[in-house]
């Protein structure tokens, strides 16, 4: 089988496995309408905030779909969700953006990263979890919205194109490390990704492979915002 291969084993270790994930995936769209939220205030203008606040709505939307298919599975969404509480908080709090482009870059790139792991993880899942975590995770408008106000920015003060891309990769940094302290610490999570003998699974070389496809993916985001990567 290839890395995007996925059959739909229901034992109970997958089934725990497609909870922890769903868990992880609930409280990220939790955690970025929160943030989203907070961005909003900073927003130069009305129409910023009604664009941002669109954002915040469609991850909010995203989340009582997760709910669902948890309960689906016979599992507890806030119990599932309050599992990576602290370490996604950890997260934002090491990531605060200190202005509003800080916050752009944040919700685009840092977000960004999250949901290509994500979706990878998800190529080994039955189609139903699959589709719906994809759907999750789509764009929720914010791609060409960030590019258009974080390009114009540049273009006004080009000291400003410097200070995100380092930035930008302090995100990248922290929500890599983020995403292995995930896959590493929860022991489902782990054996989902290891795989089993009527399943497959990633080695260490195709798990090096997608952390090398996450890296490359972001570089093409910056490059998108007109930054170095």
């Amino acid at each position: 089988m290839t890395e995007s291969s996925a059959v739909p084993p229901q034992d109970a270790a997958y089934t725990a496995a497609v909870i922890d994930l769903l868990g992880a995936i609930a409280y990220g769209e939790l955690s970025a309408f929160e943030r989203l939220a907070e961005d909003a205030k900073l927003a130069p203008t009305l129409e910023d905030k009604v664009a941002i606040g669109s954002m915040a709505a469609a991850e909010f939307a995203h989340l009582e779909k997760l709910h669902g298919r948890l309960r689906e599975l016979g599992g507890d969404p806030y119990a599932a969700m309050s599992a990576f509480q602290v370490g996604f908080d950890d997260f934002h709090a090491h990531t605060q953006p200190a202005d509003w482009y800080e916050g752009l870059i944040k919700a685009y790139v840092g977000e960004g990263i999250a949901a290509d792991f994500y979706r990878e993880i998800a190529a080994y899942l039955d189609a139903d979890t699959r589709d719906l975590i994809v759907a999750a995770l789509a764009d929720a408008g914010q791609s060409a919205f960030v590019v258009e106000r974080v390009r114009a920015g540049i273009a006004e003060d080009h000291r400003l194109g410097g200070r995100l891309a380092l930035w930008g990769r302090r995100l990248m940094g922290e929500a890599l490390t983020q995403a292995q302290r995930v896959a590493a610490e929860r022991d489902a999570l782990s054996a989902l990704l290891a795989g089993g003998v009527d399943r497959p699974g990633l080695d260490l070389a195709a798990i090096g492979r997608m952390f090398t496809r996450l890296t490359d993916r972001h570089g093409e985001r910056m490059a998108e915002l007109g930054l170095a990567s």
